[in-house]
């Protein structure tokens, strides 16, 4: 049986083809990039999007693996809000975890709750990224409906109300962990009511029966079971083998995160982390950065690096630049969540170079992760992937040394999609392929260990 996937992500929409061993036969994408402006914007286009994802769904129909399919999937970026009319129609874009235009409102409501509670309850920190502000923010506009893309799609799709995956869900700050219910605390602060937003289920809960307009555009899969979204963080961390205890994933991509499933029942959450959903058994505790492969693009673009510069960092000490790089050029999550914080460089010489800078900024995103790690209960074993990672193994050198651990390269491309085709056949607890596993060097790792201590004051100077 071949399974389609669906993957919404953050710079593309995508639908692959999968064979039983969770193996990409075929994929197709459309790329894409946030509107970004007026400054602190992060959104794109409902309608847009959504027809990006279709475009997808029509070319990968064409191959003749799709005359097998069994079942669909979903994976979207999450933290992503969009409200809808009556019928079900876009009236704002949607509003992505990076969009900062909310953060004014969160000195407002940060009276209005217990927040340590909040945290705990909803498994999510007072932040941008979140919903409670975004609400606060867009509460002038009279919307009826709050909804996600994978909902938004699905309901199109359908025809009909569709729920809302406890793993989507989970991304919004508004789902309380131990009910599995739009969290009413939040939900009387802002003013809005559980209606307003879609019912919850969990991601198995199949919808059956295309609308008969797209039943017509594809017939493979007028009566295909459709698996409800889930948050492609949670599917990479299935695809990327860590589902048991003492199993961590690492995901460089545009950003990055580390993140342990957890099968207790209603696991404390560690300062400064969050804690989200895989299902409804499971849970999804860890921390993000909002820098990852932005950093490496950033300064490849503005210091004007050309050519392969992977073998000269690997050549270079740990930490021998003399910098202190707080990469905080898109805000702070994880652990801190000041969504007021920017990058900062300190301590450049006239003798600071191109180079100088690039492997302060990668050493200086490995650090923000280390900080992660600290707060996760210990791990064995450590997978990592991501494009990042996979396009220079400097960096994973880095984060090898910077995390000191063992890293499991992976040799799966597509993790994100691998983890939902998993989680469809409830086959878990797949080993990875693995390219190759990069050990830390001692030497590195006690150099960027006091670069860790550099960077902590530095950012306590400037934020505590």
């Amino acid at each position: 049986m071949t399974l389609l996937v669906i993957d919404i992500g953050s710079s593309s929409a995508r639908a692959l083809l999968l064979d039983e061993a969770a193996q990409v036969i075929a994929a197709t994408s459309q790329p894409y990039n946030f509107v970004t402006q007026p400054p602190g914007a992060a959104e794109i286009d409902a309608g847009w999007l959504r027809g990006q994802v279709e475009h997808c769904l029509d070319d990968i129909l064409t191959h003749p693996a799709a005359a097998t399919i069994g079942a669909v999937g979903m994976a979207t970026f999450v933290g992503n809000l969009l409200g809808l009319d009556d019928a079900g129609e876009p009236l704002t874009p949607v509003y992505t975890y990076a969009d900062t235009r909310c953060a004014p409102e969160l000195m407002l409501l940060k009276d209005q709750v217990d927040l340590a509670a909040a945290h705990q309850r909803t498994g999510c920190l007072h932040h941008a990224a979140y919903h409670p502000a975004k609400l606060r923010w867009l509460a002038h506009q009279a919307v009826p409906r709050w909804s996600d893309i994978g909902t938004y799609c699905y309901q199109t799709w359908f025809g009909r109300a569709v729920p809302c995956s406890y793993s989507v869900a989970s991304w919004s700050g508004l789902l309380n962990r131990a009910t599995l219910d739009w969290d009413a605390v939040w939900l009387a602060a802002l003013g809005l009511s559980a209606d307003q937003f879609p019912p919850l289920a969990d991601f198995d809960v199949v919808q059956v029966g295309l609308s008969p307009a797209y039943a017509s555009r594809w017939p493979a899969l007028r009566e295909c079971p459709f698996y409800l979204a889930l948050g492609d963080g949670a599917a990479a961390n299935i695809g990327s083998g860590a589902s048991q205890p003492g199993e961590m994933a690492l995901t460089i991509g545009t950003t990055a995160a580390l993140r342990v499933v957890s099968a207790e029942v209603l696991p404390a959450v560690p300062a400064g982390l969050w804690s989200y959903r895989v299902d409804a058994r499971h849970h999804l505790i860890g921390g993000a950065t909002s820098e990852g492969g932005n950093i490496f693009h950033w300064a490849r673009e503005t210091l004007r690096l050309e050519g392969e510069v992977d073998d000269a960092l690997l050549q270079r000490p740990a930490d021998g630049h003399g910098l202190t790089f707080l990469p905080l050029l898109a805000g702070e999550r994880s652990p801190g969540y000041r969504a007021d914080a920017t990058g900062t460089v300190h301590g450049i010489r006239l003798s600071t170079t191109p180079l100088d800078l690039l492997q302060a900024a990668l050493e200086g995103v490995a650090l923000r992760l280390a900080l992660i790690a600290q707060r996760l209960p210990p791990t064995h074993t450590l997978y990592a992937g991501g494009g990042a990672l996979a396009a220079s193994r400097a960096w994973a050198q880095v984060c090898a040394d910077a995390l000191d651990q063992p890293l499991h390269l992976l040799d799966e491309a597509e993790p994100t999609a691998r983890g939902v085709a998993l989680l469809l056949r409830g086959e878990w607890h797949q080993p990875p392929r693995l390219r190759q596993i990069i050990q830390p060097r001692p030497e590195a790792a006690v150099r960027l260990r006091a670069a860790r201590e550099r960077q902590h004051d530095l950012y306590t100077t400037l934020y505590n």
